[in-house]
This record gives structure tokens, sequence and C-alpha cells, in this order.
């Protein structure tokens, strides 16, 4: 009797854990969830960005800009695109991701 009530004891405890700690452990894979979301938004946002840089230089090439307007064009959207290049890098050094 002695061995059942011990181990009766060791299950109540363990299911006891399993029901304290779940939050905790969901609450990381949130974290987690949330983090590879951010990633995600960062890689279409920097996708999109280096399309819009690809269609203002072919605006150029075809004639559809005069230089002065493409130069200061491809400066804001070169900088938009390292700013966004930076928060990915920062979010994928968080989440554990390596550069795709």
């Amino acid at each position: 009797m002695d061995l059942l009530a011990f181990l009766a004891v060791v299950a109540i405890l363990a299911a006891v854990v399993a029901l304290v700690s779940a939050p905790l452990r969901s609450g990381r894979h949130d974290a987690q969830a949330g983090m590879a979301a951010e990633v995600a938004a960062l890689e279409a946002e920097r996708d999109a960005k280096l399309r819009e840089i690809r269609e203002l230089e072919l605006d150029a090439q075809t004639g559809k800009l005069a230089a002065e307007d493409f130069a200061a064009l491809d400066r804001a959207l070169r900088a938009e695109a390292t700013e966004i290049l930076a928060r990915l890098d920062r979010a994928q050094a968080g989440s554990g991701q390596s550069t795709s």
C-alpha cells in the first residue's frame, strides 16, 4: 500500500507542476510566435521596398524621371530600406532566426 500511495502522490505532483507551468510555457511560445510574425512582416516590408527601388530605377532608365528627382527619391528609398534592414536584423537576433 505504501508504494501505491507514493505513486499516487508523485502522479498528483506531476499534474500540479504541469498545470502550474502551462501558462509559463505558452507565454514563451506566444512571444516566439510574435517575434516570428514581426520578422515575417519586416521581410515583406523589405521586399516591397526593394521592389520600389527597382521600379524607380526602371523609371529613371526609361526617362520618366529627371536625374535630380531620381537622386532624391533614390536616397529616400534607400534610407528607408536601410532602416528596415536594421530593424529586421534586430528582430532576427531577438528571435534566433538566421538571415534569409
